[in-house]
């Protein structure tokens, strides 16, 4: 008896030691959407993460395909990891706060050297737009996700000068407006899977009163944003009170002068860098013939060490060659994804607001009225 009590006592040790280091080194893969066609061509659309980091650059065969339990083989499956821009976008809206306090402080030119810095950062791997805002309903758009970078640079350089007619703030009212704009903006994209970051900069709080923070949170808070990233970037003595963080979602930087606004700029570029980094989109070729199959994929780092998996189901309905099947073929898939991405450490507001703002950017407005 105490010899098979010590042998279970050991396997408890061994089985929770075990479970630690499966816990300190699991991935976190996320399912975002799946399509599959004939002639037996699979693609899964995921994002692979270590708590809040994104785990890059992974090839094809550091993911093991499973079909109902049994390993799919490398060699038959043709497994490989395609450009995600075949079936995604991202597009990043910047919203800047162009009020008396700023216009007015002779600090502009520093404002501009950094969200110049900023598109010609983020602008290498998506799309970038630039609006700015002061006391006035609307939204004064500077540069279009459709221009080019130099003529984005001009844009920006007309706000060198700008003079605001209203020079209150309006900082709620250009969070809802402008995360309708960049919804506006994916929308019209034609491809399935859409990804949108707001970043928005202020060097105080809203002053204007046209939206309530309530208003502004409620706004964000709805499901149709849950895909987008949130950031938000304050410099100034009042920054303290604007409670930024209501904005900044997936992260704000503060800074406590304006020499350090350029910096809080580069760091909210490299995340979202970073963030783009963690979107992988595999495609094989399934051994299945008909049915349904359950799938499982299992992502494996060296660096950082750990693993992760997820799981879903496809019909190989009428599956199988000819023709041969192309993994380098472009997916078909749903508009409607069969789950939405997360961000760990998102913390979503809780406006009870009835975000019922209704005024919208104006098309003709320019930045350099």
């Amino acid at each position: 008896m105490l010899r098979r009590l010590r042998s279970l006592v050991r396997t408890a040790i061994l089985g929770g030691a075990a479970l630690g280091l499966v816990g300190c080194a699991s991935l976190n893969v996320t399912h975002i959407n799946s399509a599959a066609d004939k002639p037996n061509n699979v693609w899964v659309f995921f994002t692979v993460e270590k708590g809040d980091e994104p785990v890059a650059g992974l090839e094809a065969d550091d993911f093991e395909i499973y079909e109902d339990g049994d390993l799919v083989s490398q060699f038959e499956s043709k497994q490989t990891i395609q450009n995600p821009e075949v079936a995604a976008v991202m597009y990043t809206l910047l919203l800047l706060d162009v009020s008396g306090s700023v216009t007015e402080s002779g600090e502009a030119d520093k404002l501009v050297d950094a969200a110049m810095q900023f598109t010609e950062q983020v602008g290498k791997s998506q799309k970038v737009a630039v609006y700015a805002f002061d006391g006035e309903e609307k939204l004064h758009p500077v540069v279009p996700f459709t221009e080019a970078q130099g003529k984005a640079e001009g844009g920006l350089e007309k706000l060198r000068t700008y003079k605001p007619k209203d020079p209150s703030t309006n900082l709620h009212g250009a969070v809802i407006l402008g995360i309708r704009e960049l919804k506006t903006a994916l929308d019209k994209d034609s491809k399935p899977l859409k990804f949108g970051t707001l970043v928005v900069f202020s060097d105080g709080s809203d002053r204007a009163a046209r939206y309530s923070r309530e208003e502004m949170n409620s706004e964000l808070d709805k499901e149709e944003y849950q895909n987008y990233e949130m950031f938000a970037i304050g410099v100034g003595a009042e920054i303290a009170k604007a409670k930024l963080d209501d904005i900044g979602r997936d992260g704000t930087e503060l800074a406590n002068d304006d020499a350090a606004v350029k910096a809080a700029f580069e760091t909210v570029a490299k995340r979202i860098e970073a963030h783009m980094k963690r979107f992988y989109l595999l495609s094989y070729c399934s051994p299945a013939r008909k049915g349904e199959h359950t799938v499982r994929i299992v992502a494996n780092s060296e660096d950082p060490k750990g693993s992760g998996s997820l799981e879903y189901g496809f019909d190989a309905a009428g599956f199988g060659p000819p023709p041969e099947c192309d993994p380098e073929r472009a997916p078909k898939f749903s508009l409607d994804p069969g789950s939405k991405v997360k961000t760990p450490s998102k913390a979503k507001g809780k406006g009870g607001g009835n975000g019922k703002a209704s005024v919208k950017a104006s098309a003709s407005a320019s930045a350099g009225e």
